[in-house]
């Protein structure tokens, strides 16, 4: 199995295969701790080979920089079968996120394990909003 991508943004949509994606951003920037973000998403494009073939357990996990979980979690089966005369084929995974709550200033992360093997790592930094300087 290839990670062909693995974004944070704003919005994803999957259509007939095709993998849409709006805004991929890796940081925010919040005046006040805890802060909500209204609503992001998570999208994966995975390529199987024809070997793989066969039922997969995915996992998504948003952790924080001590190794805590930080908030939702996505963890499900899937089941790959390769189109008749096709070597390959993709599956895109979408986790939809209302109301991401970021308790602290720092670093997060998106973790992708399949079948319980850590895939990729998806880097979230959150920052506060710099101060604007005053002019005398």
């Amino acid at each position: 199995m290839e990670v062909e991508a693995f974004l944070l943004c704003d919005c994803a949509t999957d259509q007939q295969g095709k993998l849409n994606i709006l805004g991929a951003f890796d940081r925010l920037y919040a005046r006040k701790i805890p802060a909500i973000h209204p609503a992001c998403a998570v999208a994966v494009r995975l390529r199987f080979s024809k070997f793989e073939e066969g039922e997969h357990t995915m996992k998504i996990n948003f952790i924080d920089a001590d190794g805590n979980s930080a908030g939702p979690a996505l963890e499900r089966a899937i089941s790959i079968q390769m189109p008749e005369n096709d070597t390959s084929c993709i599956r895109n995974i979408i986790l939809n996120i209302q109301g991401l709550r970021l308790n602290k200033i720092g670093e997060y992360m998106f973790d992708f394990a399949m079948d319980g093997e850590q895939q990729a790592c998806l880097p979230l930094k959150v920052m506060e909003v710099p101060e604007r300087a005053t002019q005398e």
